[in-house]
């Protein structure tokens, strides 16, 4: 017999900004305050608006120069350390009352918890155990919060987005026959967990306009145009989500990648993007020592500045596998050289490796030095052993203080925004 279950999921109300209100001694449902970094000019994302703005119509993550000029605003510098600081509070008050085993970190400020167990010990419902839950959080931290609760992770989530935000008491609940009922013939479809832009586009192909239409049209036209991944749709249009927060947590991915990416401070020209390249594989490469692991197969992926073309770049297969920067930069030098553009500006470069692996099976060719890549090997230990007990900063590459390197700068941030 299948034992029915009961999931809530926790959202902090525009966190980022929420927290810089709380820290200011602010409401953040009367103050209008945004989170940017305005050195990066008016066109910076603003991390999170305060709900006041919210309501005045500013949307979250809007770029600075959308903000309309007649509202006037506080602007919060991000400070990321402090925000990881909240949520390690908050993540603390959650294990007051549900153990760590139950509960999935979403992102930094939402989070599943399978209360089905719970329920029964404590005596609440599961809205009395939200509330227990926020009135704990709010009492703590100073930060408001809203709960979806539903019988999978998917009516969980979909309670959250599209009502819980929207109801007096911050919590709303889903099991099948209520998503049917209420939301069913909701538009638009981008307001569903996991279906965006591009795939609602692609279902307006068929006419399909809500959830409703899924469950309406021949399955094998859905399959024919998403392949397999027409099953979570079909299943979700149903208001079913098979997986559980114990399989996620069960599940170990069949083949593991590393990767970095970041959006450059200003545009850079094509030799100015090559000693960043450097730089971030250098880095990557340490990275790959400290969790002693090796890779055969690397992939960069460049971005121009305003997307006046496609992203260029690709993979490349090694003869080795290896975590030596001394064998590995060439090959990422000869594929930027290869796929890179000379005629356009530079903002974004991302890097990676595939099929990496313990370094157990690091494997050599036959024109590979031993010595040089053994004493480089002994060198990276080194530096990570610095940096990691006297910090990122304590010992850089001559390359890190040329005029158009990021390490530095970056070794100060986190996420790619103001850390203090």
């Amino acid at each position: 017999m299948k034992v029915s279950k009961t999931y809530i999921c926790i959202d902090f109300k525009t966190f980022f900004a929420s927290v810089e209100c709380v820290e200011r001694g602010l409401n953040p449902f009367t103050t209008n305050l945004v989170v940017a970094d305005p050195t990066r000019g008016n066109g910076a994302i603003c991390l999170a608006v305060s709900p006041k703005m919210k309501e005045m119509g500013v949307r979250n993550r809007c770029r600075i120069f959308e903000i309309p000029n007649n509202i006037k605003y506080i602007t919060a510098l991000p400070r990321m350390k402090k925000y990881i600081e909240y949520a390690a509070n908050i993540y603390a008050i959650y294990l007051k009352y549900i153990a760590k085993e139950d509960i999935h970190v979403y992102s930094i400020d939402e989070s599943f918890m399978d209360v089905t167990k719970y329920l029964k010990m404590y005596k609440l419902t599961a809205k009395q155990l939200s509330q227990k839950i926020l009135d704990d959080i709010f009492k703590t931290t100073g930060i408001s919060a809203s709960v979806g609760i539903g019988t999978n992770m998917f009516l969980t989530k979909v309670a959250l987005d599209i009502l819980a935000k929207h109801a007096s008491n911050n919590i709303a609940y889903l099991d099948e026959d209520l998503y049917k009922e209420r939301l069913w013939n909701h538009k638009p479809l981008t307001d569903f967990w996991q279906i965006g832009r591009g795939i609602s586009k692609r279902l307006e192909k068929y006419n399909i306009f809500d959830m409703e239409g899924i469950t309406k049209i021949d399955q094998e036209v859905l399959y024919k145009e998403f392949g397999v991944n027409a099953e979570y749709l079909i299943d979700h249009a149903w208001g079913r989500e098979p997986c559980t927060i114990s399989q996620i947590k069960a599940y170990r991915p069949v083949a593991n990648s590393l990767s970095t990416n970041q959006i450059l401070f200003s545009d850079y020209k094509f030799d100015q993007a090559l000693l960043v390249l450097k730089e971030m594989v250098d880095l990557m490469c340490l990275q790959l020592v400290e969790k002693n692991l090796v890779s055969d197969n690397i992939f960069l992926s460049i971005g121009y500045s305003k997307d006046i073309i496609k992203s260029t770049g690709g993979s490349v297969h090694m003869t080795v596998k290896t975590n030596s920067h001394l064998l590995i930069l060439p090959y990422f030098i000869d594929l930027f050289n290869k796929t890179t553009s000379k005629k356009y500006l530079i903002r974004r470069i991302a890097i990676g490796f595939n099929n990496v692996i313990s370094d157990e099976y690091e494997q050599f060719d036959l024109f590979t030095d031993y010595e040089s890549v053994a004493k480089e090997k002994k060198i990276q230990k080194t530096i990570n052993l610095i940096k990691n007990k006297y910090g990122k900063n304590s010992i850089v590459k001559a390359m890190d203080l040329e005029e158009d390197a990021t390490t530095i700068k970056r070794n100060k941030l986190v996420g790619g925004h103001n850390a203090e």
